[in-house]
């Protein structure tokens, strides 16, 4: 690095670049701003950036400038597509990378193209990780996301600070693209497991009970979860809003299955919740949260969630 080594990140002496300022992004990329760090950010829709530049951080007009700027950059941008264009593209990253750098992208892509990046940043003398997050909005906001890490260990090692500022969980997985292997174990879970959650309190309403008491009860025990104690409550009020896009868990499990596929695996209950994500969407609600899959059930059965804690 130029003006400063992983292992001295710390405000005083390290440039931090950001790459992405969606849902989660943009909470994420401001932990670091009040922590007070200087950061020099760019996203593909400049209004979308202005609280962070608000808050002290400086425009550039592309990741390049944002890489020649900074010391260690981060993403956290949409699809594969997306992260092949912000670090391989015309005007990308690695345009700008300086030997020493540390690249780290927390989006949720193909381990394929993370080990393509990884390679790449080494050729210019940069370190590379993959750190796909789980956490969604809320866990962004509070800085309490999980951070799975695939890459050079001597870069996760050294950005300690780093992730302790934007989770209360990392661990390192392995060589690069096992962070995002890592992910897709956790978005399976999570497909599997929203099917359930929806499916059970559609049951609760149609006999009758009352929900939030119902989640009073069960979310404490065996079946409790991340998505019963985080997003039930969203579904009994109709609150669709995204933590997490549909659209892009629709990606995730696409990635998962193709890599499943690759590894010579059948799973057929992610292949299932991969279908009623797809009924999802097709209902208009590709924008909305992974928790809409309520809509889609209830749909299947002939009733209609309401904004309301109850179905009509």
């Amino acid at each position: 690095m130029t003006r400063a080594s992983p292992s001295s990140f710390a405000p005083e002496t390290t440039r931090v670049g950001w790459v992405g300022t969606g849902v989660m992004g943009s909470s994420m990329c401001g932990h670091l701003l009040r922590a007070g760090y200087a950061v020099t950010l760019t996203t593909r829709t400049r209004s979308k950036a202005e609280p962070l530049l608000a808050l002290g951080a400086e425009w550039a007009d592309s990741p390049r400038q944002v890489a020649e700027r900074a010391d260690v950059v981060a993403s956290m941008v949409g699809v594969p597509a997306d992260v092949r264009a912000v670090y391989l593209g015309a005007g990308g990253l690695l345009e700008g990378v300086r030997p020493g750098m540390v690249l780290v992208d927390f989006t949720t892509t193909e381990p394929s193209l993370a080990r393509e990046i990884h390679e790449r940043a080494h050729a210019r003398g940069a370190l590379a990780l993959d750190a796909p997050v789980s956490g969604g909005d809320v866990g962004a906001r509070q800085a309490t996301l999980s951070i799975m890490v695939g890459g050079d260990r001597v870069a996760f090692e050294a950005l300690e600070k780093l992730w302790a500022l934007l989770g209360s969980r990392s661990l390192y997985q392995g060589q690069s693209g096992s962070g995002q292997h890592t992910k897709m174990v956790n978005q399976i879970l999570i497909a599997s497991g929203m099917v359930g959650v929806c499916e059970a309190l559609l049951y609760g309403y149609k006999a009758g009970l009352d929900l939030e008491r119902v989640l009073a009860s069960v979310s404490s025990g065996a079946a409790g979860s991340w998505s019963l104690t985080n997003l039930a409550p969203r579904i009994l009020v109709g609150d669709f809003a995204p933590g997490f896009f549909v659209e892009h868990f629709l990606k995730d499990m696409r990635i998962a299955l193709s890599e499943a596929e690759r590894l010579g695996l059948a799973l057929p209950g992610l292949a299932l919740a991969q279908q009623l994500y797809r009924a999802v969407q097709a209902q208009g609600h590709g924008r909305s949260g992974t928790h809409s899959l309520q809509l889609a059930l209830a749909s299947l059965s002939g009733v209609t969630w309401s904004s309301r804690s109850d179905v009509e």
